[in-house]
This record gives structure tokens, C-alpha cells and sequence, in this order.
């Protein structure tokens, strides 16, 4: 039987790590992909092909993706579209250019190397796309306007996907997570003193009381927090099952909010969710 082959990127650490290490426990042929050229060589010590991809460089997007078919000689079975960043920050202190960034990083590489996969499921005849969304693709929350603006850009373009897709054989999935143990939180944190001019703004005692004990305190788990394997379980039902569903919700906060915003008016929504 030939071995299955998979792309995964954001593999440094928290769920693209745990993704890479499950599925290659399964005998998948896991092509683990990083941002940093030194993540990829750790990975490529713990036995990984790990090929550098920065969504934010269509050329190393193009780079990565011709070393993966070149290893599989022209195939690939799976794309797993994992890594993404955040930037806390109100609204109002947000600046375009730090929107324009981010977009790059977690909407248009994640598009540009979907693009680029299709062909090569369209051809080989079958594949899987699954894109790591997030209930802040559901719903919103303060203080991550930007992160709510590129996740709900994916659920579109991933919803508009899947639904075209229907008269191939390719199959298009996305995880809605919710809280999970990763490093999202301290890799944020030079995205927000690059950016945001917190001391200046008219919210400043507000990033005082909660924002800033946020990012830079260490409080133990949210609630509702689950371990990366609990998306890498859902993850390989999507990859492995003849039937894969459409979305994958993971954890007790999504169901919870998936569940609320089509009950509540948006009144008692916004409501609930300034209450935090």
C-alpha cells in the first residue's frame, strides 16, 4: 500500500506539532512545515521532511510545495492549512497596515498554496483540504479584531470551496477550534508591541485591567482548554474517514458559541461576549 503523504504548516510547535507527530505515528509521510529555518531543522532532527514555508512569501509557498512533490514524485494526499498568528488589540489602535499583514499571513498564503494543491488532487484524483479554523470564525471577541477578521475570511472562502468541490473528488473540512493548548498567546506578543500603541490610546486603562495581564501573565488553562491531540483526533478522522464531515467542532466553548449565536439576537450576543 502506498504511503499516504500530508503538507502540514505552523508545525514548530502546539497543534501543527501534535498533528505531525499523530499522523506519522499512523504511517502517514508527514511533511511538517515552519515558518523558521530553524524550526524545520529540529523537526528534521525528530525525523520529519520539513520544508520552510512563510505564508507571507508566496516564493517560499512555491518553494515548499516543489520540494514536497518532488519527495512524493508529483502527489500529494493531503493539505492540512495550520499556521496563523495573532495580534490583540482594540479595534480603533489597529493599524491597516498591521490588517494587511496578517491577512497575508493567515487568509492569502493559505489561499495561494490551496490554489497551487488543487491541480495536483485534480490530477492524482482524489485529496483532502483541511483548513484549521476557529469559533472566532463563529463569533467575535474584543480585543482580537484581527484575528476574528482573517478567521472568518477562511470559513468563507473554505465554505465557498467545499461547496464548489462537490463534483470533484477532492474533499475540503474545517476544524473550528476553540481554546487549545499552544503558543499562540506568547507568539502574539511581538505582533502587539510592534503595532499597537497601547500607552497612547483612550483604552489604555482598559489594556491595563485585562489585555495586558492577558498576554504577558501566565494564568494556568482557559476554561474549556483541551491539548492539541483533541484536534489531531478530529484531524484524522477528517483525513481517514470515507465520509468526511463538512466541519469539525472542537471543544466545549465552540459548541457553546456555535450553538448561542443562532439562538440569541444580537443584543443578547454582544452581551455575552463583552462579558468575556
Amino acid at each position: 500500500m502506498t504511503t499516504r503523504s500530508i503538507l502540514i504548516t505552523g508545525c514548530s510547535s502546539g497543534i501543527g506539532h501534535d498533528a505531525a507527530h499523530g499522523l506519522k505515528a499512523r504511517g502517514w509521510r508527514v511533511f511538517a512545515a515552519c515558518r523558521q529555518e530553524s524550526d524545520c531543522e529540529r523537526l528534521r532532527a525528530e525525523g520529519f521532511d520539513s520544508p520552510r514555508l512563510d505564508y507571507s512569501d508566496p516564493a517560499s509557498i512555491e518553494a515548499a510545495l516543489d520540494e514536497v512533490l518532488t519527495a512524493t514524485g508529483g502527489t500529494l494526499d493531503a493539505l492540512f492549512n495550520n499556521g496563523a498568528y495573532a495580534m490583540p488589540g482594540a479595534s480603533e489602535d489597529l493599524p491597516v497596515q498591521a490588517l494587511r499583514e496578517i491577512f497575508e499571513a493567515n487568509v492569502f498564503g493559505w489561499h495561494d498554496l490551496t490554489r497551487r494543491v488543487i491541480p495536483v488532487m485534480r490530477a492524482q484524483g482524489h485529496g483532502r483540504i483541511i483548513n484549521h479554523g476557529s469559533v472566532l470564525g463563529l463569533v467575535v471577541a474584543p480585543w482580537r479584531s484581527a484575528y476574528n477578521a482573517t478567521k472568518h475570511a477562511t470559513e468563507a472562502l473554505t465554505d465557498t470551496l467545499r461547496i464548489e468541490m462537490r463534483d470533484t473528488p477532492i474533499h475540503v473540512v474545517t476544524l473550528n477550534t476553540g481554546p487549545v493548548t499552544s503558543r499562540i498567546r506568547v507568539n502574539a506578543i511581538p505582533h502587539f508591541e510592534r503595532w499597537i500603541d497601547w500607552k497612547a490610546s483612550p483604552r489604555k486603562a482598559q489594556y491595563e485591567a485585562k489585555l495586558l495581564k492577558r498576554l504577558y501573565e501566565d494564568r494556568g488553562p482557559d476554561t474549556f482548554e483541551l491539548p492539541p491531540s483533541a484536534v489531531t483526533a478530529k484531524l484524522v478522522h477528517a483525513l481517514e474517514s470515507p465520509r468526511p464531515r463538512p466541519r469539525y467542532y472542537i471543544t466545549t466553548a465552540t459548541w457553546l458559541m456555535g450553538g448561542l449565536r443562532r439562538l440569541l439576537p444580537t443584543r443578547a450576543m454582544d452581551w455575552l461576549v463583552a462579558k468575556g
